[in-house]
């Protein structure tokens, strides 16, 4: 498959030295170059656009780095990538960006603070959708989240929205439904070192959920750009074995040396503390808290793929078992920092 020579300054592509060719080779070119796939890669500075890609690269394919910001993207330069500059407030660049490749990884930034029906979202998510049908590459990738399919209003529905946006896009598509993400403990890190107490809004505390790290996300996207399907398709996400926060609290106590308990916070509480926290519309994050703990919001659909991650939280059967600890010692490397925010997908 050939396709014409992308115009770096028009279209906001920058290729890596290795990659660009005089003016006179203008024409049909092959941009995977030397036989090489290339695919494009959202939110390729996050955790899980960076392992993706990581592994794209390892496996020797091509990678197109689509960043917000130019200066994001030198780090990804300086890897062999070509560098685009788009995000989900115009459908030109980013449908640009996408175009002429094999295939595509796409991920709408987290929601924390919503007010029902998305009306802040759905904008980005008429970008995504116009962007896709102008580029239409061979394979789409998109992260979704468990609970996408819940009926119940919560924060979740807004990836069961871009979904729906996507559902009559004619290429290849896999709706990629992620557990909840470990990293989310990170929070806790602190309370748990300095006080030895996590407070767990999921609940009762011995209640096994279904989690995954953002690790094997991003390992999993990879190999599903990898793959040949055709139509849509969901895949289910989660790791080898579920975890209840008294386990998460097990782990912390593991990894720091020191008694740590998981402690219920009651409901009843949860908007003034929210609230409290800056949010402005808590509502919708209860409600999806609740589907968690009431079980409205799982794996559940009949039809899906299931995949399983190799990472775990507190057992012997993680990947690397010399990292320690499986999640626990990674979290507290890896905890978010001050200001940022951090929930499931």
């Amino acid at each position: 498959m050939t396709y014409r020579r992308w115009d770096q300054q028009a279209k906001g592509v920058k290729r890596p030295a290795s990659d660009r060719r005089p003016a006179a080779a203008a024409g049909p070119v092959n941009t995977t170059n030397e036989g090489k796939i290339m695919f494009a890669v959202t939110t390729i500075t996050g955790r899980v656009g960076g392992v993706l890609a990581d592994t794209l690269l390892a496996t020797g394919h091509k990678v197109r780095a689509v960043v917000r910001d130019e200066a994001k993207g030198t780090p990804w330069l300086a890897k062999g990538c070509e560098v685009a500059v788009a995000d989900l407030a115009d459908s030109g660049p980013l449908a640009a960006a996408l175009s002429g490749v094999e295939g595509a990884f796409l991920l709408l930034p987290p929601v924390y603070d919503a007010e029902p029906g998305f009306p802040e979202v759905l904008p980005r998510i008429a970008v995504i959708r116009e962007a896709l049908h102008r580029a239409l590459p061979p394979k789409v990738v998109v992260l979704s989240t468990i609970g996408a399919d819940a009926a119940q209003p919560n924060l979740l529905n807004v990836l069961r929205l871009l979904e729906e946006a996507l559902a009559d896009l004619p290429v290849a598509v896999t709706f990629l439904r992620a557990a909840w993400f470990m990293e989310n403990a990170g929070w806790d890190l602190a309370s748990a070192r300095d006080r030895g107490v996590i407070d767990s809004y999921l609940q009762p505390l011995d209640r096994k959920l279904a989690m995954i790290a953002t690790a094997d996300v991003g390992r999993t996207a990879a190999e599903l750009l990898l793959e040949d399907w055709s139509g849509h398709r969901v895949i289910e996400l989660e790791a080898q074995h579920r975890v209840s926060p008294d386990q998460v609290a097990a782990a912390f106590a593991k990894a720091l040396g020191r008694e740590v308990e998981a402690r219920l916070v009651p409901r009843e509480r949860w908007e003034a503390i929210f609230r409290e926290q800056g949010m402005r519309h808590p509502e919708m994050r209860m409600r999806m808290l609740d589907g968690f703990n009431e079980g409205w919001i799982d794996f559940r659909d009949p039809d899906a793929q299931r995949r399983k991650g190799r990472i775990g939280i507190g057992r012997g059967d993680c990947e690397d078992r010399r990292r320690g600890q499986a999640v626990g010692l990674d979290l507290l490397a890896r905890s978010p920092k001050s200001g940022q925010k951090s929930l499931t997908v």
